[in-house]
């Protein structure tokens, strides 16, 4: 984790503190519904809560435990004896390594997804408080880069809302789907351990049990949340695209906010780069570079291996914490976001009022004109217009193969640019309600 993309929350999941204290509400849980079962003595359960429910494990200990152990719940273990005393050996009765590493593992992914899901509340918040302002503010459309035809830019933030709406579900179906606890023992038969300990241990912790775990939790599950991370971090790209290109000069109908004092470039003063938006770019090829790995971890060997280890040690703490950080300054460009409406207005007439080709295309047609002439009728007075060769309107009363079929006074009413947005309240309430 790289503190400059880093919030403190999400940070805050991934620390070793946090992982001992999930490790140890593990074990405790475990050894309460032991010795509700006469597994083990009641008061080791209650000693193990009461010498050590408080305590602030000690992460340098415990690495240096490791280095001779080499392993590392050996290592806490151990640690936790030397807290606890001579009734930690009642603790990890029948377990194996994995019920606590998976499912700490997948405790710190619903952590994680909860901070996710309100990232992403405040960034409909904003599209939609930015959308209303903006449901009227008529901009060209673009198709390939080229204008095609005019609509609002509320509409266009009406998109990324329902967009980003479509990502809070797939989020939230992602932390159920990872939600899942296993306490079941070598090779997941609980030869050694009650199902019922599992079942305790899952409610304990806010999860529900893995139907069959083989000794690790299945790693679908995983591949599943962090494809749907993939996924919001490229919705956070189209938006951030988007704005990027609306930034540049010969656009400039939005801007990123540039703040008194702030530079953009260290050689040319006038420079105002979109840095923000071009960072989140960057941030969600990061993210999206952990779903593969995430993938490939799901085919391992028999009941379990260790091969998705290393992998998701990285990945777990990467692609949530870029992703948090990713979605918290993309909502600050949406809420800062300079909007340019004359711009807009000038870009929309640049075309000398070409955007209304298709209107005039279908106006020949519905009066009898045949498409492929129609089209060539149309084409022929565009591509003057295309080379500033005068304007589209005027081209097309001037033509009478044009005005036999539609007259002028209709040909002016199809150049009306309220005939695109008619339908803006029907899209409004489509996606606000």
């Amino acid at each position: 984790m790289i503190p400059r993309y880093t919030a403190k929350e999400m940070a805050a999941i991934w620390s070793p503190e946090t992982k001992f204290r999930i490790w140890f509400e593990i074990e405790a849980h475990a050894a309460d519904a032991q010795a509700k079962l006469g597994v083990i003595p009641a008061e080791a359960a209650a000693t193990v809560w009461e010498k050590a429910g408080e305590a602030e494990f000690n992460v340098d200990r415990i690495d240096e435990i490791e280095r001779e152990t080499k392993h590392d719940v050996i290592a806490f273990l151990t640690h936790l004896a030397e807290i606890v005393g001579s009734q930690a050996r009642f603790v990890h009765q029948g377990m194996t390594s994995s019920d606590v590493l998976d499912t700490c593992f997948n405790v710190q992914l619903v952590r994680a997804a909860d901070l996710l899901i309100t990232d992403l509340d405040a960034l409909l918040a904003a599209l939609k408080e930015r959308a209303i302002e903006h449901k009227h503010t008529l901009t060209i459309g673009r198709s390939h880069g080229i204008h095609a035809e005019p609509t609002t830019f509320g509409v266009k933030l009406a998109q990324a809302y329902a967009e980003f709406g479509r990502c809070r579900q797939r989020m939230m179906f992602a932390r159920s789907e990872v939600a899942t606890c296993a306490i079941s023992g070598a090779v997941g038969t609980f030869a050694n351990i009650d199902p019922s300990v599992e079942a305790h241990v899952a409610s304990a912790m806010g999860l529900t049990a893995e139907p069959v775990s083989t000794q690790v939790i299945p790693r679908d599950r995983h591949a599943m949340y962090f494809s749907v991370l993939g996924v919001i971090a490229s919705s956070v790209e189209r938006l951030a695209t988007e704005i990027r290109h609306l930034q540049r000069t010969e656009v400039l109908e939005a801007e990123e906010y540039f703040s008194s004092g702030q530079k953009g470039s260290s050689a040319m003063p006038h420079k105002r780069n979109p840095v923000l938006t071009e960072n989140l770019t960057g941030l969600a090829r990061l993210v999206r570079s952990t779903v593969t790995p995430a993938l490939e971890n799901v085919a391992l060997w028999h009941e379990r291996d260790i091969s998705h280890s290393s992998v998701e040690r990285g990945i777990g703490p990467d692609a949530t914490v870029h992703l948090d950080f990713a979605l918290r300054r993309l909502t600050g460009v949406i809420t800062n976001l300079v909007v340019y409406p004359e711009n807009m207005q000038k870009n929309l007439d640049r075309l000398g009022g070409l955007v209304h080709s298709q209107r005039v295309l279908l106006a020949l047609t519905q009066a009898g004109v045949s498409r492929e002439d129609a089209y060539s009728l149309v084409q022929r007075n565009a591509m003057p217009v295309w080379r500033g060769e005068g304007n589209f309107l005027e081209l097309l009363k001037a033509d009478t193969d044009v005005t036999a079929a539609v007259p002028v006074a209709e040909l002016e009413a199809l150049f009306d640019v309220a005939y695109h947005t008619r339908h803006v309240d029907t899209i409004f309430e489509r996606v606000f309600g």
